[in-house]
């Protein structure tokens, strides 16, 4: 093979399974005979700090910053370093005799967290039980020593993130530029020794960042800095969604002091001509959809015609070189639906490319990953399954899409069960009157266990106005479907949508509390509405009747708005209400109250008929 990439992904991500991004662009590359190793630096990292020793130079660490939060943690530092040992490869493995040890008492410190541990969770009988209990019980446990480390030697320690506070809607490179100039912290220091051993053993020509999230990027930009220092002859490259969406309007050089290219959208072709660039096979100017630094100024280097590469000419993702036996199964909350992002190994795949929908107005449907829509056979999905299973050892699949065309869910679920694949998988749906109740039967028997799709404002009004194409009865007839073959269903709900007034928010809530109630769905989560500039309300807020006030794009990011609603609520004061309300909805308790009972200022009663989610699922047994 004729060059060396090394991906890294940098922390942190989800630490209970792999970040599909560098798989991906293995299976790709290495079919371009061009070598790759891939690294996941974020359970790399995860699995370095907590560990008996990593611990006691934390404690150490503390004790000379003179920082003392989190008093009761440093008073039984010797059980925390004693115990993390035994947690972590419990997370890891969950094997029966070590969940009764974590379960003894005594065992276990009792900080901050563990102290307040919620008694009265039902935990199914037997092992499974006892098993969930402990992982619960160990997560609380490491999320006390997480709280004690970001308190006391790295501001910016999170599980899933880091530093995004100063990624996120960061217009200026200012404040980015000031910290990379710190001296590392205890916990960056870590991870460049990580780095730094990884870099050696592979001697790559080119390392590549994918840059996920906000709270990647700093992780990466550390990581870049040190790489440039140690290797200069090394080039390095960032890509990704943060990237893709935040750093289309790029224009502050400073960035390039730790960076040589930054590519936007699908990485296949831009790596592609990267590699050919640095064997000197074509020249800079021959780049796609790539910045780099010409004279001191940002180009962005975009030759006509792109090499496109099809959704359905992709191999599989290649996950091998990744640690699969490190990464840790959280239980932190109980909620079945939330466990799905947290516990468990699955292998990430998309279905198609894009969205088929690509209508709704609050979405980045102007953005490649999500406005170019690409499918392929149901025959070629169910080949690349049987591949990566055989390759991780792993059934479970979460299919990442946008949203899983209806069309596609068929012929693989049928595909499935032809060729006898027996996998267990879940995906993200746009509530479409496709999804009848033979197709959710189907997709059932195929070893579907769960969909998340976006209600946003359970409003006609405001879903039309959104062009979300659904409204709250062919809602209820979906959902119920999905149910009744006990598909879970996850609803992503959104509040604070331009124009939404009090009475459309109230009346919202109780269209949630009526399908919780009618067992329609068994999980959600509420989002506040943030306009982005990607959005048809981002490059046209005047039609939706909100005014764009910032932020002033200063060379760098440039995703997230500020805006003002004249004739929307105060969309913040009800935060707090929805999410206690959605807590006892969750738990399957509180459907006896009034909506007042979850806020502590007067809000209007709802308008919606007691029974209206009932009456929709009366039309269906109507129908049948």
């Amino acid at each position: 093979m004729q060059s060396k990439i090394l991906f890294i992904t940098p922390p942190f991500t989800q630490l209970n399974t792999a970040y599909p991004a560098s798989a991906y662009l293995k299976g790709f590359l290495e079919g371009h005979d061009i070598a790759v190793q891939q690294c996941d630096l974020s359970i790399e990292l995860f699995t370095a700090i907590f560990t008996g020793d990593f611990l006691r130079a934390v404690f150490k660490e503390a004790q000379a910053l003179k920082h003392f939060d989190y008093p009761e943690v440093r008073k039984m530092k010797a059980k925390y370093i004693a115990c993390v040992d035994v947690v972590i490869p419990f997370l890891q493995k969950q094997d029966l005799a070590t969940a009764h040890k974590i379960l003894e008492p005594n065992f276990l410190p009792l900080g901050h967290r563990l102290s307040k541990v919620n008694t009265t969770i039902k935990w199914d009988a037997g092992e499974i039980g006892i098993i969930d209990k402990a992982k619960h019980y160990g997560t609380l446990f490491i999320e006390e020593i997480g709280d004690f480390m970001q308190a006391n030697v790295d501001e910016f320690f999170a599980f899933t993130k880091y530093a995004e506070q100063i990624a996120t809607s960061a217009s200026s490179f200012n404040e980015i530029d000031e910290f990379l100039s710190f001296q590392p912290t205890i916990i960056e220091e870590k991870m460049l020794d990580l780095l730094i051993e990884k870099i050696k053993k592979e001697q790559p020509l080119l390392v590549c960042f994918t840059i996920p999230f906000p709270g990647n990027l700093f992780a990466a930009l550390r990581c870049a800095q040190f790489t440039k220092q140690f290797f200069p002859d090394i080039k390095i490259a960032f890509g990704g969604g943060y990237c893709n969406t935040e750093l289309r309007s790029l224009t502050d050089p400073r960035i390039f002091e730790f960076v040589d290219f930054i590519s936007l959208d699908d990485g296949e072709g831009p790596l592609l001509k990267m590699v050919q660039y640095l064997e000197g096979k074509v020249t800079i100017n021959d780049l796609e959809r790539t910045y780099v630094l010409e004279d001191d100024a940002v180009v962005y280097k975009n030759k006509f015609p792109n090499t496109i590469y099809h959704h359905r000419n992709l191999p599989a993702p290649d996950y091998s070189g990744l640690p699969f036996e490190k990464y840790v199964s959280f239980l932190d909350v109980v909620n079945p639906m939330h466990r799905m992002w947290t516990d468990a190994r699955w292998n990430k795949m998309t279905i198609s490319h894009g969205c088929y929908w690509k209508q709704c107005s609050f979405c980045d449907v102007s953005l490649d990953y999500i406005g170019n829509y690409q499918n392929t056979t149901a025959e070629d999905l169910v080949n690349k399954i049987e591949k990566i299973v055989k390759d991780t050892g792993i059934t479970g699949f979460h299919f990442v899409d946008e949203a899983a065309p209806p069309k596609m869910l068929r012929a693989l679920a049928n595909a499935l069960i032809e060729r006898n694949v027996k996998i267990t998988w879940w995906t993200n749906i746009r509530f479409e009157k496709t999804f009848s109740f033979e197709l959710c039967e189907l997709m059932a028997q195929s070893g579907c266990i769960a969909v998340t799709g976006g209600l946003e404002v359970a409003s006609d009004r405001l879903l039309a106005k959104m062009k979300k194409g659904v409204d709250i009865a062919q809602v209820t007839r979906v959902t119920h479907n999905f149910s009744e073959n006990n598909i879970m269903v996850h609803a992503y709900l959104m509040y604070g949508f331009p124009t939404q007034t009090e009475q459309e928010t109230i009346d919202s809530l109780d269209v949630v509390k009526q399908l919780f109630e009618r067992n329609c769905i068994q999980s959600a989560y509420w989002h506040q509405f943030t306009t982005t500039i990607h959005s048809p309300i981002g490059k046209n807020p005047e039609d939706f009747g909100i005014l764009v006030t910032g932020p002033e794009f200063e060379g760098f990011a440039q995703n997230d708005l500020w805006h003002e609603d004249p004739q929307g609520a105060d969309h913040p004061k009800y935060t707090s209400g929805l999410n206690l309300a959605l807590h006892n909805y969750l738990n399957g308790t509180g459907f006896d109250k009034e909506i007042q009972h979850w806020f502590d200022f007067p809000v209007p009663a709802t308008t919606q008929p007691a029974g209206m989610i009932e009456g929709f699922l009366g039309e269906i047994v109507a129908i049948k």
